[in-house]
C-alpha cells in the first residue's frame, strides 16, 4: 500500500478536526515519541496519557510484550495529537509497530495508506460485534481491532422523578421524554443537560436525535434532521434545557447534573464511576427514537491497529501484541478500568454479571453505529462540522432549524464535492 505526500497532508488536516468525543483522552504526553523501533522494542501509541507504566493498562501493554519476547516502548498521548504524528511518522517512514487510535480517526489513516489489513495480518475478528467494528471497516475490509466501546444514554436523578410523578419506564419516544421535562419543570426543577458546543462532542451528542429521527447524514436537511433539531430548540426555548448548552462540553454538562438540579443528563459510559460519587440516586435509560424504541447512539473507542511498516517481518510480533491486547482474558480487566462495553457478547456478559449497572450501556452499545460508518469514512468530518454549526445557529436563535441545515447541507456537498 502507496502513501503519497498529497494523502498525507489532507489527512492531517482531516484529523485535525476531529476532536475526541469521548472522555479517554486528554493532557499531553511526557515521553518520547520517536519510533523508529528495531531489534528486540517495538513501539506502541495510545491514547491515553492519564496511565502511567504503574496503571493496570502500562502493566497490560507491558505484559504483552513480554508475552511476545520483546519490550514495548509505550506513548501515551492526546487523540488528536496521536492521529496527527502518526501521518507525520509515517510520512517520514517510523510509523509505530502498534497504535491505539479513536475509532473515527481510522478511514482517515486507511485513505492515507497507512494501516494495514487485519485479515493481511491473520487477526481474527469473527467474535467482534458487527456494529462496533464497523467503525474501522472500509469497503468490506477492517482495519483494527476494537479495544471496546462507549456511548451515550440518559442520566436520570431518581428524586426529581419521583417527586414530578414520573415514571423513568413511561419514557418511550420523544413526545413521552418532553412530557416528563415539563412535569420536572413544573414542579420546580431543572430540565436536561446535555453538550452543543461547537466541537465534535455536540455533533456526537446530537446524532442520537438525529439517527432517531431517522435522519441521515448525507442529508442534513431533510424533515427528519430538522425535526430533530426542532426539538433540542423546543426544549432550550422553553426552558427545559439550559441557554449554556451552547458551551457546555460532556464535562461541563455533566458537573451540571452532578449539582442534584437536573432530572437529566444526556452523556455517556465514562460518567459511571462520577455518578456514583454525585450522592443522589440514579438510573440509566436509552435514548428514545422519535416514535419509539432505543435511537441508535454514536460508538466512541478506539482501535489496535497495525502501521504499515518498511520492514514486513515486524508484524508477525505486532499481530502478537494485538492479540494479546484484545483476548477476552484481557479485554474484561481492560474495559471495567476504561469503563467501556466491551466488544464481544462473551465479554458482555461477563461486565453485566460483575456490574449489573452496565446492562442498558451493553443494550446501548449493541443500538449504536460507528461516526464514520455505511461508506462516509473521510467524507465524516466535512459533515459534522457543518452539522454542529447548525446546531449552535438554530439553538442561539440565529437561524430556523430548517435553514440552519439547508446552510449545512450546502457546506457539507462542497466540501464532498
Amino acid at each position: 500500500m502507496r502513501t503519497t505526500r498529497r494523502n498525507l497532508i489532507a489527512a492531517v488536516a482531516v484529523v485535525g478536526t476531529l476532536a475526541s468525543a469521548t472522555a479517554c483522552g486528554g493532557g499531553s504526553s511526557s515521553s518520547d515519541s520517536s519510533s523508529g523501533a528495531s531489534g528486540k522494542t517495538y513501539s506502541f501509541w495510545d491514547p491515553y496519557p492519564q496511565f502511567d507504566a504503574s496503571s493496570a493498562w502500562g502493566k497490560l501493554v507491558s505484559k504483552c510484550g513480554t508475552d511476545a519476547g520483546v519490550k514495548i516502548k509505550r506513548t501515551g498521548m492526546d487523540t488528536s495529537d496521536l492521529g496527527n504524528k502518526a501521518l507525520l511518522a509515517a510520512q517520514q517512514g517510523n510509523a509505530p509497530d502498534v497504535m491505539l487510535v479513536d475509532n473515527p480517526v481510522v478511514s482517515t489513516l486507511v485513505e492515507a495508506g497507512i494501516l494495514n489489513k487485519t485479515t493481511d495480518l491473520g487477526l481474527d475478528t469473527s467474535t467482534i460485534q458487527k456494529n462496533i467494528i464497523g467503525a474501522g471497516t472500509i469497503d468490506n475490509a477492517s482495519y483494527g481491532v476494537p479495544i471496546g466501546a462507549n456511548t451515550l444514554a440518559l442520566y436520570y436523578n431518581k428524586k426529581i422523578l419521583a417527586a414530578a410523578k414520573v415514571d423513568p419506564a413511561s419514557i418511550k419516544d420523544w413526545a413521552s421524554l418532553t412530557a416528563a421535562l415539563k412535569k420536572v419543570k413544573s414542579a420546580g426543577k431543572k430540565g436536561i443537560t446535555f453538550s452543543a458546543i461547537n466541537t465534535e462532542e455536540g455533533s456526537f451528542q446530537f446524532l442520537p436525535w438525529f439517527w432517531g429521527a431517522g435522519g441521515d447524514l448525507t442529508k442534513l436537511n431533510s424533515a427528519k434532521g430538522v425535526a430533530a433539531l426542532s426539538l433540542w430548540k423546543q426544549w432550550v426555548d422553553g426552558g427545559y434545557a439550559p441557554k449554556d448548552v451552547l458551551q457546555n462540553t460532556q464535562t461541563t454538562s455533566w458537573q451540571e447534573f452532578a449539582t442534584g438540579d437536573y432530572a437529566f443528563s444526556e452523556n455517556g459510559t465514562w460518567q459511571l464511576g462520577n455518578a456514583d460519587k454525585a450522592g443522589f440516586g440514579y438510573g440509566v435509560i436509552s435514548i428514545p427514537g422519535q416514535n419509539g424504541g432505543s435511537a441508535p447512539v454514536p460508538t466512541g473507542g478506539e482501535f489496535v491497529t497495525v502501521p504499515v511498516q518498511k520492514d514486513t517481518a515486524r508484524y508477525d510480533v505486532s499481530k502478537k501484541i494485538v492479540t494479546c491486547l484484545t483476548s477476552d482474558a484481557n479485554l474484561l480487566p481492560t474495559d471495567t478500568t476504561l469503563q467501556y462495553v466491551a466488544p464481544t457478547a462473551a465479554v458482555q456478559a461477563e461486565q453485566v454479571k460483575q456490574n449489573p449497572e452496565l446492562k442498558p450501556w451493553v443494550a446501548a452499545v449493541a443500538a449504536a453505529r460507528g461516526r464514520t460508518s455505511g461508506g462516509l469514512g473521510t467524507k465524516y468530518p466535512t459533515i459534522s462540522q457543518p452539522m454542529w454549526t447548525a446546531v449552535q445557529d438554530a439553538l442561539s436563535g440565529g437561524k430556523s432549524p430548517q435553514a440552519a441545515l439547508d446552510t449545512a447541507q450546502t457546506a457539507a456537498a462542497k466540501g464532498n464535492g
